[in-house]
């Protein structure tokens, strides 16, 4: 028997590696890696290999849709696997049957059925949905469940009854502040289809341009794009690209404020005496919703979704309140302020909107008492202000929390729920308005080029958030399995990794930057708006520094924090002090390397006291470790000293944060005086 297994083992393997088939029982159980979490999971005994010998069947309903989807389907598994499936699968027995019980609405809807279930044995695998949504979330579950073993690749045994916790999971992306590409957009909705989400919040006009093409107004996009705006052909690909892979694509006109690229070349919309310097439509003249009215409906037109997002957030009323004309009509009408104007200009917006047949969306603004229930909230002033809406019977989603651009930790956003601390003054039937939430990817600034980073991998743990039972709120199992998701994110096309890499290599036009890569590692772009304090931003601005280059949240800085705390409070294993002496050796050692390569590029030449204080940062951790290991006490002015600077370097500099620093001060904390 032993020498039976001793044969046979090899044999298998030598079958997995020529592609040949390889049904094994592992030896051990792998904890599920995915982002988001299924609903219901129950582990088996064993594994089933993904081999040369592969093949997926349809079963049931058909239609092109999925076809594409099992083709795309391989094609990923390919790429992350190196088998040749894209065609081989096709033509195989099948051991992966696809079973559709029927159709799904021509045009998507909210809240259309989005479960499946999985069953995986050691021999096949059974795909079931009600429809083609449900097929397309269950083929990304068994993508995440692919791992490489000594055996091949493979997925464990498994039986997963999944469906999403809310029917609205979206993404903004704002082509507003700056065009983004359509193979950008279309790259992240890949990525929204790996992790669930689906809804693409997509927002075509701000103060800085009009970027979508209107043929019964084509000066909005003439004179106020600067060239940049999507045809409606584009956008019509874009449409169908994202249904391909269950996601809705809402559009947004920002109004009545937000507006001053529609002056460009329609003036008289404009309540300001200069168009180019006005900030708000003119909610008083007829012709207004005479334009309103052409132009929504020829968007109505072209975009199949239910909803229409009409924007209405961060009006400034003084411009109105001061236009002697329009406070005259408001004299007139009775209307007490710049905000009673506003409400009157959004009810006109919602009767237009309503005769397209579109449910119209808004920022927080746009809910007043008298604001129709069948309005959707959007509510970037927090839960509080969410449930206010549930309460008045409107229903809504979530933005603020989820804004991505803010530099926010994963974590941060991990744990904001739509409903949040308010759900226990909901009613079962107000808690049901609460429809989800949408990460929002704000472009003022950010560039098409950076923008895979800002977005990724962060926004998955925050689609598991909209996807998974709330219960799941494990950040550092979320923070496990967020590594895992962001290698699969960039199989699929991302470039949230290799963008930081690309933009190292730029700014110091050296092709391997081993020492600037060693200080991008441990330092991210201050949080929330600072940022903009610190670095005058404009729309012409290049987004080619440090801060734009790095993500939003180090991670090596990350982990390194997670064992100085365990060190410090006496927990930290053999393995975290020496891998803490060898990174704080590392950054140490840095500077010396680094200094002569900063003034090389005028891109760089600003970090050099990054750098240094990098390198001083480093030597105070490594006393203190010695400190501590030794239970040496150390004088009361040198650790005080020692943690001043520890401070001071913790803040913003060159338009970053040093992310090691206040890791340090804990060990330097722990430390005991004399």
């Amino acid at each position: 028997m032993i020498r039976r297994n001793v044969l046979v083992l090899p044999l298998l393997m030598v079958a997995c590696v020529l592609g040949l088939a390889c049904n094994v029982h592992a030896e051990e159980e792998y904890p599920l890696e995915n982002m988001p979490m299924p609903a219901h999971v129950e582990r088996g005994q064993g594994e089933f290999g993904v081999d040369g010998s592969f093949g997926v069947a349809l079963e049931g309903y058909r239609e092109p849709r999925l076809e594409r989807a099992r083709q795309r389907f391989l094609d990923r598994l390919s790429q992350e696997t190196g088998i040749p499936l894209w065609r081989a699968a096709v033509e195989n027995k099948a051991n992966f049957t696809i079973r559709t019980a029927g159709a799904s609405k021509a045009v998507q809807q909210l809240g259309e059925d989005e479960s499946y279930h999985l069953a995986i044995t050691t021999t096949s695998v059974q795909l079931t949905a009600s429809n083609p949504l449900g097929v397309l979330r269950g083929l990304d579950t068994f993508l995440q469940l692919v791992r490489i073993t000594p055996r091949g690749f493979s997925v464990p045994v498994v039986v997963i009854d999944d469906n999403p916790r809310f029917p609205w999971r979206g993404l903004l992306i704002d082509s507003g502040h700056r065009f983004i590409p359509v193979p950008d957009v279309e790259r992240n909705l890949d990525g929204m289809e790996t992790v669930k989400l689906n809804v693409f919040h997509w927002r075509f006009a701000d103060d800085q341009g009009f970027h979508i093409e209107s043929k019964r107004y084509p000066l909005l996009q003439k004179k106020g794009s600067g060239g940049f705006y999507y045809t409606q052909e584009e956008v019509r690909e874009v449409i169908t690209y994202a249904r391909d892979r269950g996601i809705r694509v809402v559009p947004e006109f920002d109004m009545p404020c937000h507006t001053r690229s529609w002056f460009a070349g329609y003036p008289e919309l404009a309540s300001g005496p200069d168009p180019k310097q006005s900030s708000a439509i003119d909610p008083t003249r007829e012709t207004t919703y005479t334009f309103l009215a052409g132009f929504l409906g020829e968007m109505s037109s072209l975009f199949p979704d239910a909803y229409m997002h009409t924007g209405g957030d961060e009006c400034d009323m003084k411009e109105w309140e001061g236009n002697a004309r329009i406070h005259a009509f408001m004299e007139a009408h009775g209307i007490k302020d710049g905000a009673a104007l506003q409400a009157r200009f959004t009810a006109r917006v919602q009767k237009i909107v309503a005769g397209d047949r579109k449910i119209m969306m808004g920022w927080d603004e746009v809910l007043g008492p008298d604001t129709p229930k069948d309005v959707v909230i959007e509510s970037w002033r927090g839960p509080a202000s969410l449930a206010e809406a549930a309460r008045q019977g409107n229903r809504g989603v979530l933005s603020s929390g989820y804004y991505i651009d803010l530099n926010q930790s994963a974590a941060e956003h991990y744990l904001v729920d739509p409903l949040g601390e308010n759900a226990a003054t909901l009613t079962p039937e107000q808690k049901t308005r609460v429809l989800g939430g949408e990460a929002t990817m704000w472009t003022d600034i950010v560039s098409h080029e950076n923008m895979d980073n800002r977005i990724w991998p962060r926004t998955a743990a925050i689609a598991e958030r909209l996807w998974s039972p709330e219960e799941v709120r494990d950040v550092d199992s979320m923070y496990r399995r967020l590594q895992v998701v962001s290698q699969r994110l960039e199989y699929d096309g991302l470039r949230h990794r290799i963008i930081t890499e690309e933009m190292l290599e730029r700014m110091s036009g050296d092709p391997d930057p081993v020492a600037l890569r060693v200080l991008a590692s441990v330092v991210q772009p201050p949080r929330m708006y600072e940022r903009q304090q610190l670095r005058n931003f404009s729309d012409f601005t290049p987004l080619n520094q440090m801060d734009d280059a790095v993500p939003p949240e180090s991670e090596t800085a990350r982990e390194f924090h997670e064992m100085a705390k365990r060190i410090a409070g006496g927990q930290g294993t053999p393995e975290d002090w020496q891998r803490a002496r060898e990174w704080l050796v590392l950054w140490r050692d840095n500077d010396a390397k680094l200094q002569p390569l900063l003034a090389r590029s005028f891109l760089t030449k600003d970090l050099a006291p990054v750098s240094r204080n990098l390198s001083q940062v480093a030597e105070i951790g490594l006393h203190a470790l010695d400190d501590l290991q030794q239970h040496r006490a150390v004088s009361r002015e040198v650790r005080e000293r020692n943690i001043e600077f520890l401070k001071s370097a913790g803040k913003p500099q060159a338009v970053l944060l040093l992310m090691v620093a206040p890791s340090v001060e804990l060990l330097v904390e722990a430390t005991s005086t004399r």
